[in-house]
């Protein structure tokens, strides 16, 4: 069969996301399985080219991978014309002017998000990709979990009736650095490097709120630094000047509610990091990463509010587990593998640029909506 060899600048790849779900269980995964098969017969084979600014953390991936190729010049692995693919897991403020000379160099683009800090910055990588001729893909890497792909079979096989609303929980508590490390890189609790709930967040919401259940028409959002003092990985402290929270309503296409509880100061109890409960006419379901739990009518209890009597019901019980029905793998391989046919067959990736302007467009809402205390129309007023 044809094999076809991508050569990938990766850039950020020393990074927590970077490295473990890019470039380790991503990438390299495919690289050490022989590559992907395509649907026509034909094979793509992947070859990383890793870029950073430390030589030290390049050369040791490098070495303990078998990578071939590092380099701290940038410019350097855009100009190298066997190498057409460009990717991107910096930081979000370093991201646009990197992706804007990857696609001056004539490079695809597959970036994280958000893929800018502004929706002027995410329009101008729109515009310039559009004018190159480019394929670009923005990672949309939760509607691939397990618990949302069978989240959407529920859908599409009309299991809600008419679906009425939507409630997420998503967050984990983050340690402050003081007396145990934080889990989480000391930049997203700094607004002026690019850190903050919403603008992680939003931008994820939004793609799984689109593709699930409808565009956002409207939101009202309340963000909050509710640690104010934070330890970076030497040990300093700092004042936290991004948003480490944030509770949101948010109006869909269809005349559904969702409300969405983010923070990074909540301790967990519930089943999963995040879970999705969705409430229709026909029956409700709760999923999480990998696992999806369902209600149907049929099924539904008849609770009694009565506060003088212990409740005695196991509601949780009453919950029905759906099942695999399939092998999962690793969501960030699965957009991977799409992006990289996508390429390969010069065609439009599903989750372009233009899907990453509307989180930012989100984003832009939500900090409207926090710092005004008002129902934002999307469209409206943006982050100052």
């Amino acid at each position: 069969m044809p094999e076809t060899t991508y050569r990938i600048i990766m850039n950020g790849v020393t990074g927590r996301m970077g490295y473990r779900q890019h470039l380790l269980r991503s990438i390299l995964a495919i690289r050490d399985a022989g590559g992907v098969v395509l649907d026509n017969g034909d094979r793509i084979q992947v070859e990383p080219i890793l870029v950073g600014r430390n030589e030290d953390k390049l050369s040791r991936l490098a070495k303990e991978h078998g990578i071939a190729e590092w380099t701290t010049n940038l410019a350097e692995a855009l100009a190298d014309p066997t190498a057409p693919i460009y990717f991107d897991a910096q930081v979000t403020s370093e991201r646009t002017s990197a992706i804007l000379a990857a696609i001056a160099a004539g490079k695809h683009v597959y970036t994280e998000k958000p893929t800018a800090e502004s929706v002027a910055d995410g329009q101008s990588l729109v515009d310039a990709a559009e004018a190159a001729g480019i394929v670009h893909g923005v990672v949309h890497d939760k509607l691939y979990l397990p618990g949302l792909v069978k989240l959407k079979r529920l859908i599409d096989s009309g299991f809600f009736g008419r679906i009425l609303s939507v409630r997420g929980e998503f967050g984990y508590w983050v340690f402050e650095g003081d007396y145990l490390p934080a889990q989480r890189p000391s930049w997203n609790y700094r607004a002026e490097d690019g850190g903050g709930m919403v603008l992680d967040m939003f931008c994820h919401w939004n793609y799984v709120l689109e593709n699930l259940f409808g565009r956002v028409e409207a939101v009202t959002a309340k963000a909050v630094t509710h640690i104010p003092e934070r330890w970076d990985e030497q040990g300093r402290s700092y004042t936290a000047t991004a948003d480490d929270a944030a509770y949101a309503i948010f109006e869909l296409t269809g005349d559904v509610i969702a409300q969405v509880n983010s923070s990074w100061a909540v301790r967990v109890e519930r089943k999963e990091l995040v879970e999705f409960q969705v409430d229709g006419t026909h029956g409700s379901a709760v999923a999480g990463l990998f696992d999806c739990r369902v209600q149907p009518r049929v099924r539904t209890p008849m609770p009694v509010w009565n506060p003088d009597l212990p409740t005695t019901e196991d509601f949780r019980g009453q919950w029905d587990e759906v099942p695999d029905n399939t092998e999962f793998g690793n969501g960030f391989r699965a957009q991977w593998e799409q992006f990289l046919a996508d390429v390969h067959h010069g065609r439009p990736h599903a989750y372009d640029f233009s899907a990453g302007v509307r989180g930012l467009e989100l984003v832009d809402a939500g900090y409207a909506s926090s710092r005004e205390g008002r129902r934002v129309e999307m469209g409206g007023e943006g982050r100052s």
